[in-house]
């Protein structure tokens, strides 16, 4: 019973859910608008022990440190190149950094053996029955399954379509964030480069496999503007008016992004939903509790989908039993970590001369920075249940 899952989202919390669901009976879908997995991205991290229990219990923890980044330490600097601040390598780093495309890669294998893959498609209506809840899709023939479950990000379409639009959910933080791949013209090595102004952050750092590729990653505060999600001309052109006329390396980084093919931009954002579930359809990862950066999303939406799942196999088929107990077990940890996303664009772009200063004099000393790193290990850690052994004794 209730066996039958459609996951909407293949980026993280979607194939680990998958992953787990498929080891304890259940047949998952997973419906993906991209034509692929995407690759390359951002690193993100993973940090303490809940986090790394997470991963050893799913068997990919060793492999994820074969790939590891290593993480980058970062030196801000000014506009003649003088450094101000240096953050180390596990300031952003954690204990174990991935670039975002790896970790996909990563669990969509893990996964694939129990899991049905369907990418270039999406989910256009969500109809509940007593059985069960009928699908239609922008390209596939309708289906029903017995569950859905959004693990479709910040602007989830199954939040959409079953609990109301984006605007109920999701608050707009004040900054904007972009990245975007570049030629290393600037020979800059495993590590990062940034240059502030008042609100304006432009960073550029080393590919960790390639020499001669570089990555951009640019922060700008901002009032909440209108764009369309899918045209990546428009998105360029807001990045281009928000950096105009500033100097260092910024020119030379703004042509780079004219010739990108791909772009990642966003608000920073957070998601708040009163309720996780509604019938027979679940929200896990950011699409329940998000912050676009600084919120520690990854790690959260690997550990919500461990604990859904569990849930779900615990409950033998009782979905109202096992949606309340996994939104009880995990609402206020995900919320924890969530704070730090909403401190994450004055961090990283402090919309003052006077709040650059303070930042920077700030983080020069080591004492507050292993304080910072040391509260983020207490904020990422939860007693995680050992489903595995549970099902078993109640298997005997």
């Amino acid at each position: 019973m209730n066996k039958n899952v459609l996951i909407s989202g293949a980026g993280i919390a979607g194939p680990a859910l998958a992953y787990w669901l498929g080891r304890y009976g259940f047949r998952p879908t997973v419906v993906e608008l991209t034509p692929a997995l995407r690759a390359g991205g951002q690193a993100v991290d993973f940090r303490g022990e809940t986090h790394l229990t997470v991963l050893k219990r799913m068997g990919v923890l060793a492999e994820l440190r074969r790939i590891q980044t290593g993480g980058s330490p970062i030196r801000f600097v000014d506009e003649h190149g003088r450094s101000l601040l240096h953050l180390p390598a596990e300031f952003a780093g954690g204990d174990v950094e991935v670039l975002r495309g790896d970790l996909a890669r990563v669990l969509c294998e893990h996964s694939r053996p129990h899991t049905e893959y369907v990418f270039g498609d999406s989910i256009t209506s969500l109809t509940e029955t007593t059985g069960g809840v009928q699908v239609t899709f922008r390209h596939g023939t309708p289906r029903e399954f017995d569950l859905v479950i959004g693990a479709d990000g910040l602007h989830s379409n199954v939040r959409r379509l079953a609990f109301g639009p984006e605007e109920n959910f999701v608050r707009h933080l004040g900054y904007y964030a972009a990245t975007w791949q570049l030629p290393n013209d600037l020979g800059i090595g495993r590590c990062s480069v940034g240059y502030n102004t008042p609100g304006r952050l432009a960073r550029v750092g080393g590919d960790h496999r390639d020499a001669a590729k570089a990555s951009a990653f640019f922060v700008f505060a901002s009032p909440q503007v209108t764009y369309d999600r899918h045209d990546l001309e428009q998105q360029k052109a807001l990045i281009v008016k928000a950096f105009a006329g500033l100097g260092w390396e910024i020119p030379r980084l703004l042509d780079s992004l004219q010739q990108a093919p791909e772009l990642y931009f966003d608000s920073i954002s957070r998601a708040d939903v009163p309720a996780w579930s509604t019938g027979r359809i679940g929200l896990v990862g950011d699409a329940a509790c998000g912050a676009t950066i600084g919120g520690m999303g990854t790690g959260t939406g690997m550990v919500a989908a461990y604990v859904l799942a569990g849930e779900l196999a615990l409950a033998n088929g009782d979905r109202r039993a096992a949606f309340s107990r996994y939104e009880n077990a995990m609402r206020g940890y995900a919320q924890g970590c969530q704070k730090g996303g909403s401190r994450t664009g004055k961090f990283l772009a402090p919309g003052t001369t006077v709040g650059l200063r303070i930042r920077n004099g700030l983080l020069n000393r080591r004492s507050l920075l292993n304080w910072m790193l040391k509260e983020g290990q207490k904020i990422s850690t939860i007693d995680l249940p050992d489903y595995r052994s549970q099902l078993g004794r109640l298997s005997k």
